[in-house]
């Protein structure tokens, strides 16, 4: 039986010795059918030469400038198989991840995401070999109570639900954009799924990367996700809660990075107009949004 196309993503911005590690770990991957895509946001690093040079068998998608998330679009609109795999610039799957990953979305067709296990490349050595042998063992983390996203950082989608869904949302930038198709995804009531032996690795860093634009994104994008995603009642009652935050983390943390974020929610906020879809409510009440985990930067 043909093995269905699986097309790897991964978006890169001047990390070129990540990316090299990277595609060399997927070259061992165990699946045929396999597409790698690499998509390069403007590096300036060196990067574009060594993929081209050195891995022959990806293809390179250039972009002009650095659009963000955006540019994963472009990768996830060229992509040629039938499930997408997402990965950042320093994450790879695991030898055994995409066949198992397959695996999962044949046996169920009301899957629409695979969430990998991503784990901590820095405890590679002590983890590679806790992974799940059989094919038979319900791997998959499922509970009546809530619902769930997934780490962009390791995740399959069918690219048909996917584009469905208008890939990830091109004015967010960046942080938040798994969050925004995860409403979407479930309101077309498909399922959202981690599964404990489908593995990809990340190079979690010791240190916030992002400096102040993790906490200015992911507190602009959070608005956004509920102007775009929740019922009316309970989007007035999350954005009330979200101004609240914002002006209680800036006075706690002192930094006015809250501040500018909320101002840009509302100043920007024409780049989301029409963009309005509200979900159900159950799924507003039951997938898990950290909101609260946003604020905590500079504590």
């Amino acid at each position: 039986m043909k093995e269905p196309c699986v097309s790897i993503v991964m978006l890169c911005w001047n990390r070129k010795e990540d990316v090299y590690e990277s595609l060399q770990r997927i070259r061992e991957i165990e699946y045929g059918a396999l597409e790698v895509i690499v998509v390069d946001n403007g590096s300036t690093d060196g990067t574009q030469t060594m993929v081209e040079q050195e891995f022959p068998e990806a293809r390179l998608i250039r972009m002009y400038k650095n659009l963000g998330i955006e540019a994963y679009n472009i990768g996830f609109e060229n992509a040629s198989g039938e499930y997408i795999v997402i990965l950042d610039d320093d994450s790879f799957p695991a030898k055994q991840a995409i066949r198992r990953m397959v695996d999962k979305f044949q046996k169920d067709p009301q899957l629409g995401v695979v969430a990998f296990d991503v784990r901590n490349y820095f405890n590679y050595d002590e983890v590679k070999t806790m992974e799940a042998e059989s094919g038979d063992v319900n791997t998959a983390a499922i509970t009546k109570d809530y619902l769930m996203s997934f780490n962009g950082a390791g995740a399959g989608v069918r690219k048909d639900i996917f584009k469905e869904v208008g890939f990830y949302p091109e004015d967010f930038f960046l942080y938040n954009n798994e969050l925004d198709v995860a409403f979407r995804i479930l309101d077309l009531n498909y399922k959202i799924e981690f599964f404990s032996d489908v593995v990809a690795y990340h190079k979690f860093s010791p240190q916030n990367r992002a400096s102040w634009r993790a906490p200015y994104y992911y507190t602009r994008n959070a608005f956004w996700i509920v102007w775009k995603n929740y019922p009316i009642r309970a989007a007035v009652k999350q954005t009330l809660k979200l101004i609240y935050d914002c002006l209680y983390a800036s006075m706690e943390q002192r930094t006015n990075v809250y501040l500018k974020a909320l101002i840009a929610a509302f100043s920007q906020s024409d780049a989301i107009r029409n963009k309005r879809k509200a979900v159900r409510s159950d799924i507003v009440q039951r997938l898990r949004v950290p909101f609260d985990v946003f604020f905590t930067f500079y504590r």
